[in-house]
């Protein structure tokens, strides 16, 4: 029964990071800095709201910069991996 849990349990940190090709401590590095550039980003697109002259850009290339390695860079693995030339650009959807 212990064995069981134990199995159940370690998967919930294996099954998805294995499905983007990275082990545990990757993902969780990957979606720390991303989450750090999401936290930086909103910081200025708030600052921007106060003071309009400020920040007038951060946000944009923050979004910009996120989703080229979220989606352009992972992308191009997983199709090679996968031999599906038409997969679709959903792999933001697993970070």
């Amino acid at each position: 029964m212990r064995v069981v849990l134990w199995m159940k349990f370690r998967r919930l940190f294996t099954i998805h990071p294995a499905s983007v090709g990275e082990t545990y401590a990757e993902h969780a590095r990957h979606a720390t800095t991303f989450g750090a550039s999401m936290l930086l980003g909103a910081l200025a697109c708030f600052l921007h709201a106060l003071v309009p002259a400020l920040c007038m850009t951060a946000g944009s290339r923050t979004i910009a910069r996120l989703h080229d390695r979220m989606v352009v860079n992972r992308s191009r693995p997983q199709m090679s991996r996968s031999n599906t030339p038409n997969q679709p650009d959903f792999i933001a959807e697993h970070i």
